[in-house]
């Protein structure tokens, strides 16, 4: 694929793209969920880190779409 001009390959190194990485390191980080508690309406904190990592995920790839598009 091509950008607008010919001969130009398409370059996809975007310093946004390094964003990505976040949702793939922070559920890697054992120390943020390896507790009990605090508990929030009866569930551990683990299931509550569970949805914010899916959350962040869903968050930084909009972000990087939106910004190298």
């Amino acid at each position: 694929m091509t950008t607008g001009e010919p001969g130009q390959p398409r370059t996809d190194r975007s310093p946004w793209n390094w964003l990505l990485v976040l949702p793939i390191v922070l559920p890697l980080c054992t120390f943020l969920f390896n507790a009990d508690e605090p508990r929030l309406l009866g569930f551990p904190l683990f299931y509550w880190l569970q949805l914010a990592f899916i959350l962040v995920g869903v968050g930084t790839t909009t972000l990087v779409y939106r910004m190298t598009r």
